[in-house]
Order: C-alpha cells, then structure tokens, then sequence
C-alpha cells in the first residue's frame, strides 16, 4: 500500500445508482414490453436470488432520469388495503375509503399515465393471495407491470394460471460480474484505488451478491481513509477481514 497525505474531512459524497448488469436487463425488458403490439401480454418478472442486486435495478427504473416508472415494495405483512393504500400514495392520490374505489382510482391514474409500474417483492402478494389484485390493475390498464421477486417466483405465478398467461418476459437477474464490481467503485470507493486483482477478488466470495460487494467496497475505503492510503491490492490487504454473508462461527 502507499501512502498519501492527510486529506482535510469533507461530507460524504451523494450516492448514485450503478449502471449494472440488472439495471440494463430490467430496463430492456420493460422497455421490449412496453412497445408490445395491442394484442400481446403486458407483464413481466425479474427473478433471482437476495442481493442480486434486483431493487437496486428497480430504483434505477424509478429515477425520472430513467423509464420513470412507478415503484412499490411489498412488505411481508400487507393486506389488500396496504398494497393498494402505498400504491396510491406512489401515485400521489389520496386514498379513498373503500378498497373498490381505492382500485379504480389506481387503474385511472395508470391508465391515463401510460408509465410502467413495478412491484418489488412479489412474493408477498402471490404468498398472500392478492396478486389477483395486480391481475385487476392489469387488466383495466394494459399498463406495463414488472413483478421482481426470488429464485422461486415464477413458480409460484404458475399456480396463477390468469397472472402467468399475462407474462411476456421472464428475466432472471445474473450474479455480479466483474464489470459491475469496478462500476461500483465509482459509488462505493471513490477515494481509494483498488487493483484489479482484489476486485477480482471479491466477486469471487460475493457467490453473485451486489450487495456483498457494495459492503466490502465500503470496508476498503474505510480502511484505508482510517489508514492514510492511496491503493489497495490482495497482497497488501492480507488477512484483513471481508464480507461474506457467513454468520460468525459459535465459540466453545
């Protein structure tokens, strides 16, 4: 590692959204869907596994500066009444008092809008049973919907046989690649150099997870502005620690 002189502290920097290998996928489905002819299905799904880096691509579609879409993120305890009530507030509508309005004030705006609507987390309302609900929305829009959800959501929509007939793309999100790990540098390690042989490095023991790489980037960093150093290669790092998803060991 070399040295570098003390830098006065400043404010962290503000935080972008890497141009992924994800962001790129889900955009050119949502993108591939929304000039479908008429006549075609209107909905797809991203699916992969935790920490692929799925909401981070998602987000990137929210952003005015990319497709503008609309966004929800599920949560594990949602009824009907939650998914439809932060559905509205995404839309900017106050929410009416009951869940039939409520609905046709949400295809009304989507429709009119012509934006895409994702919907992260999707296993939820498939697990729970309201996915029919998005099925409603979809049918009184013929908006663009993106369902992003685990390994196993497609097969879960397949015991949905009027959501998976709705599907034209199915899109499995790919582990982190080398390319996106010196795309993230630009986010999460802007004030180190870091050779290519310790980023190389880290994909190897993300085993695919953009977030385990988003950590460990930001532990480089942090180290070596706590060190006073300018570049950091895999020799020099040694045998510090990195993060890799493993809870620590049970101690006897």
């Amino acid at each position: 590692m070399t040295q570098k002189p003390q830098q006065p502290q400043s404010s962290p920097a503000p935080r972008g959204i890497a141009n992924l290998t994800n962001v790129g996928l889900l955009n050119d489905m949502i993108e591939r869907i929304a000039r479908r002819s008429p006549h075609l299905p209107g909905m797809g799904v991203m699916h992969g596994p935790s920490g692929y880096g799925k909401s981070l691509a998602a987000a990137h579609a929210q952003h005015p500066n990319g497709l503008n879409a609309w966004l929800v993120q599920c949560k594990s305890i949602w009824t009907r009444k939650s998914f439809l009530e932060s559905l509205l507030k995404e839309l900017g509508i106050a929410p009416a008092a009951t869940l039939a309005k409520m609905l046709d004030q949400a295809t009304e705006q989507i429709a009119t809008a012509k934006r895409p609507l994702i919907i992260d987390e999707a296993d939820y309302p498939s697990d729970k049973g309201y996915i029919e609900l998005i099925r409603d929305l979809y049918e009184s829009t013929k908006a663009t919907i993106i369902l992003i959800g685990e390994e196993g959501l497609p097969q879960k929509l397949r015991r949905w046989e009027r959501i998976d007939g709705r599907i034209m793309g199915w899109q499995a999100a790919q582990p982190v690649s080398g390319v996106d790990v010196r795309e993230l540098t630009r986010i999460y390690a802007r004030e180190v150099k870091i050779s290519d042989d310790l980023l190389d490095h880290l994909v190897q023991i993300a085993k695919g997870s953009v977030r385990r790489v988003c950590v460990n980037l930001e532990l480089i960093q942090d180290t070596a502005r706590e060190e006073g150093l300018a570049t950091v290669d895999l020799k020099s790092w040694g045998k510090r620690d990195l993060y890799t998803g493993k809870a620590p060991e049970r101690r006897l």
